[in-house]
């Protein structure tokens, strides 16, 4: 099954602060497979985000440059992310870089911190962020088919 308008929305929700209405449609998310399309949605957009930001390079010094700041902008949150773990995962977007131990929780919570700031960062208006949430739909759609 395809990602829905409510797991978009979800998305879209969180990127854009309105934590609220992100919980809310995230509880509606009751089933695993429901679970598994936001996940894969999530990761979707960060591997487009990462891509967009970096523009397919893969520049090991600005990473670790972009993942110090982003760590610095918040640092309660940046206590919460191993910035070699976040500096290899993102990485690994723009080529085979090894994260197979950093566990699915480390993984998750880097992507979720790291794709707001990507978003923010690229300052999208609203028809931005739709084309943008479109292209990690049909990449999530893509991969759920495979």
């Amino acid at each position: 099954m395809p990602v829905t308008d409510d797991e978009v929305a979800a998305l879209r929700a969180h990127l854009q602060g309105n934590q609220a209405l992100q919980q809310e449609l995230y509880g509606g998310m009751t089933t695993p497979a429901a679970r598994a399309r936001y996940s894969t949605l999530l990761a979707m957009a960060f591997f487009e985000a990462v891509n967009r930001r970096f523009g397919g390079r893969d520049s090991a010094a600005e990473v670790i440059e972009y993942v110090a700041d982003v760590r610095a902008r918040a640092p309660e949150v940046g206590q919460q992310i191993d910035p070699s773990a976040a500096e290899r995962v993102i990485r690994r977007a723009l080529t085979d870089v090894d994260v197979s131990d950093v566990s699915d929780r480390m993984r998750g919570r880097i992507f979720i911190i790291f794709l707001v700031a990507l978003v923010s960062d690229a300052e999208y208006d609203d028809d931005q962020l739709d084309a943008f949430l479109a292209v990690a739909r049909k990449a999530a759609d893509d991969a759920l088919e495979h």
